[in-house]
């Protein structure tokens, strides 16, 4: 497959829904909290603070599904305990996500400034229409 000047093995419509997939954001902060160790359900919740507890049990199942994170059952605690964990595959993932994360930090004031005059424009140009 070719994007731009670049060549990408693969099929694009293999790729375009793992792409959709782990680079949603719930996703993505899953992951990055979950490359420091392992964690239980409520861990998560409460470092990914604005996820919603039905996002983060959907966000987990994908994962889950994908192969990226393993869930662990702990049935001697009572009540059993719940464990998430990435896997080996999941493992890959943080160094490209942490990146993007970093790209984002970094020129995320240009980004909202670029935003800012484009919103500026469109809105002006609305004006004129009116």
């Amino acid at each position: 497959m070719k994007l731009g000047h670049m060549s990408v093995p693969g099929d694009c419509n293999r790729i375009s829904p793992i792409l959709s997939h782990v680079g949603n954001k719930w996703a993505a902060l899953t992951v990055l909290v979950l490359s420091e160790r392992p964690k239980r359900y409520n861990q998560l919740r409460r470092e990914i603070e604005t996820i919603s507890q039905r996002m983060l049990t959907v966000t987990l199942r994908g994962l889950e599904r994908d192969g990226l994170v393993a869930r662990e059952v702990f049935a001697q605690k009572t009540p059993p305990q719940v464990e998430y964990s990435l896997t080996p595959l999941g493992q890959t993932l943080v160094e490209p996500l942490f990146a993007l994360c970093q790209w984002s930090a970094l020129n995320c004031a240009e980004i909202e400034r670029n935003q800012a005059a484009h919103d500026s424009k469109v809105d002006d140009s609305h004006a004129s229409v009116a």
